[in-house]
């Protein structure tokens, strides 16, 4: 119960709060009473689900704030549709996060034990893995309800649990079937500091100031940033339209003086080359890059590997054989020197080099047989699946991905993001799946040795080629028999992500039902997908490819995209710049109501969000303006009979007019997600209309000696009140339903969970 004979306090409310709400099980939509609609007075059946999946956190730590503004704008929506009667479903859980994961129990264990994975063996490591994630879900889990967080807790999911388990390994051995899912050596990303493949959109690209070397190469100049890489250049690009180098014909041959000794080179004619950059020719070294490798693809090239997978050079770097490329580098460019063949380096030039964005590493390409997906291999359409997604015959994955947001079935919010997402559909190359980690989902596929063959060790998967002297199994379950073993390699974990808006609903085994009907049916597809703008390629395009293929439909209906949550002067948020703005201490300081209006007000959608203390601090004052605001009004009406509307004056019409044209401004911006335009409405019209005027104005008339004025007045002050504490409550919650818990006193009993602000009709 609210005690308004003392300041509003947020510790003492907000636990109380939220325990009410859990133990009315209003979370779970088919708990939700039937809707009493005031302008029918009879009470009307939740039919239209509104759906929104919870973006996972990882089980990597504690919740950040960014994590805080997504649980906030998804708590808003769903506040609001289940106010306007809709049955609603946000169902949380959290990521397993593989490579982040394993990363941060494998930094611990070498700082606490002075192990590694290795000494402990796969088995008991990732009992360790388990055994952390137990621990930072619930840390998480915690978290998430202090937000005030409405989600329905009995359909908690986690990545890495067994139903999401079986939708992985279904949706593996189904891409896998159709021929969507193959294995082959291509050019991957590989960060030798966690010994394992990282997706392209993993890459974290940083600027670098290194030196740039002008090299010798038989009669032409070369330019390159990595010198330690050049050992097996035995071919020299030019474009074929260059005039400088009009006397060398294609496949011609020369014998050149290279850093170990005398080679021969051939010339390839390529347009792929920069006539500009540089001297406008260039070596290539088709193991160690993305576009080399493509060239020499092209060309039927050869392509030998100079760098191995720690990082350090091989055999065919001669004396530098064995040594790490960072310590080798300065070397090289002395011997170069020594032979002649150093033109000259020129300092200082900008470099960008590739890092994994999950652990620091810089990034080795290297070619490597790894699992991946085929987004240009065409396939038949399932008659199942035409529909306005796929007219039927055949289609790719690309195009799939590509059609859904093109004709509308899916709205990307802000539009601008439309285009970039085009585009990097445009660019897309085939996904590589797997990654050389222990932690995660284990890829479905069994080998096992043709007669007379014998199966290499766990660490040989190079040699794992199917027809290479082994059978190939992919399945749902593992195959009989004891010779077989299971591919060592685990999936990227969005993957498993990417089936989020569907796993989550029972896929493939349906068995969560909701009045006869699969949770599948009833609430998929989503109609929000709430994300930050920077995981657009991440992870909201990985689920339109999986869903897309396996159900034949979108996944959710709109993407709605946040910006950065950032520093008071716009600076990116880090330990190192001490800026940090952590949501549990600002709810500990201010409550958590102050924290959610700081995070939407002045939020547009898809811009970053300048945050500070002071603006925390801010709507701090704004909820105890409500509590203030309501005990006067309480005050004031206490034994008035209000339960019918009395005779109003002209000027008092008005004012209900203003409210209304409010209500319906705060109603069309909370359908059209201008959620921060909805929240400064409802703020200014509370405290600078009704408070600052209304109630001023209502104070003399309260102290009338003419009753009908003085009820009047209260009438108009409790409507007035019960309407804005409505229109709050998706926006503030804990507050709003202290208040409302007083307010509606005269109504239903306060005991009564139906009397619960979360489930009241929102106003129109």
């Amino acid at each position: 119960m609210a005690d308004f004979t003392k300041p509003y306090d947020p510790k003492g409310t907000e636990e109380h709060i939220y325990k009410l709400w859990l133990e009315s099980g209003f979370f779970t939509p088919e708990n939700l009473p039937s809707f009493a609609k005031a302008t029918e007075g009879k009470a009307l059946p939740r039919t239209e689900p509104f759906t929104i999946m919870m973006p996972p956190p990882n089980v990597t730590g504690t919740l950040h704030v960014g994590h805080a503004l997504m649980l906030v704008i998804q708590d808003i929506l769903i506040r609001f549709e289940r106010m306007r009667g809709k049955k609603t479903l946000w169902l949380p859980g959290v990521d397993h996060a593989a490579i982040a994961t394993q990363a941060k129990v494998e930094e611990l264990l070498y700082k606490k034990e002075e192990k590694t994975k290795q000494d402990l063996g796969r088995e008991e490591f990732l009992r360790r893995v388990e055994a952390f994630a137990a621990g930072s879900h619930d840390t998480i889990v915690h978290q998430i309800k202090r937000m005030g967080s409405s989600c329905d807790w009995t359909r908690e999911a986690y990545t890495l649990d067994e139903a999401r388990s079986l939708a992985v390994r279904t949706a593996f051995k189904r891409m896998y079937d159709d021929g969507l899912i193959y294995r082959g050596s291509r050019i991957v990303n590989w960060d030798p500091k966690l010994q394992t493949t990282v997706s392209d959109e993993e890459i974290e690209w940083k600027e670098e100031k290194t030196a740039f070397y002008y090299i010798t190469y038989g009669p032409f100049t070369i330019a390159t940033a990595r010198p330690e890489t050049k050992f097996g250049d035995k071919y020299v690009v030019m474009h074929p339209d260059d005039a400088r180098y009009q006397q060398y014909r294609d496949g011609q041959k020369l014998e050149v003086e290279w850093i170990n000794g005398k080679i021969m080179a051939t010339v390839i004619k390529d347009p792929v080359i920069d006539m500009e950059f540089g001297t406008g020719v260039m070596t290539i070294t088709p193991w160690h890059d993305a576009t080399d490798f493509e060239i020499s693809k092209r060309h039927k090239l050869e392509s030998e590997q100079i760098i191995d997978f720690n990082g350090k050079l091989l055999p065919i770097a001669g004396e530098f054989a064995g040594m790490h490329i960072k310590k080798a580098r300065p070397l090289i460019v002395e011997k170069l020197k020594e032979k002649g063949l150093l033109v000259k380096i020129e300092e200082e030039y900008a470099h960008r080099i590739a890092t994994n964005s999950r652990g620091g590493g810089v990034i080795e390409p290297q070619i490597k047989l790894q699992w991946f997906v085929d987004v240009n291999k065409e396939f038949i359409i399932p008659d199942s699946h035409i529909n306005s997604i796929a007219s039927g015959g055949t289609v790719t994955l690309k195009k799939l991905m590509r059609t859904v947001v093109e004709n509308g079935q899916i709205k990307i919010l802000p539009e601008r993001f439309e285009k970039t997402y085009f585009h990097w559909i445009d660019n897309l190359r085939d996904w590589c799946i797997s990654r050389q980690i222990w932690y995660g989902h284990r890829i479905p596929v069994w080998y096992r040795p043709k007669a007379d063959q014998l199966l290499e060790s766990e660490d040989s998967s190079e040699s794992e080629r199917p027809g290479a002297g082994q059978e190939i199994y992919c399945g749902v379950d593992a195959p009989a028999g004891g010779e077989w073993r299971q591919d060592p390699d685990t999936l990227d974990t969005w993957f498993s992500s990417g089936l989020w808006t569907f796993s989550t609903l029972g896929w493939p085994s349906y068995a969560k039902a909701t009045e006869g009907k699969p949770d599948l049916e009833v609430y998929h597809p989503t109609d929000v997908l709430e994300t930050g703008y920077d995981i657009l390629f991440f992870w909201v395009a990985r689920m339109i490819l999986m869903t897309t293929y396996h159900l034949g439909d979108v996944p959710f209906r709109t993407v709605y995209l946040h910006g950065l949550v950032r520093d008071v002067e716009k600076q990116k948020m880090s330990k190192s710049k001490g800026n940090i703005v952590n949501p549990l201490d600002m709810i500990e300081k201010f409550g958590t109501d102050a924290l959610r209006m700081a995070l939407i007000v002045g939020n547009t959608p898809g811009m970053d969000l300048a945050m500070s203390q002071d603006k925390i601090k801010g709507y701090k004052h704004f909820a105890n303006k409500i509590w203030n605001a309501a005990r006067f009004v309480l005050g004031n009406t206490q034994g008035a009979d209000i339960a019918r509307k009395p005779a109003i004056s002209a000027e008092d019409q008005k004012i209900l007019e203003e409210l209304a044209s409010v209500t319906k401004e705060v109603t069309l911006d909370m359908e059209e997600y201008r959620l921060y335009l909805a929240a400064e409405k409802i703020y200014h019209y509370f405290w600078h209309t009704f408070a600052d005027i209304i109630i001023e104005e209502a104070k003399p008339k309260l102290r009338s000696e003419n009753a009908a004025e003085k009820l009047s007045a209260q009438w108009m002050l409790t409507v007035i009140l019960s309407t804005s504490l409505k229109l709050l409550h998706p926006f503030m919650p804990f507050v709003t339903e202290a208040v409302w818990t007083e307010v509606s006193k005269n109504e239903r009993p306060a005991s009564s969970y139906s009397n619960l602000l979360m489930i009241q009709e929102w106003p129109h």
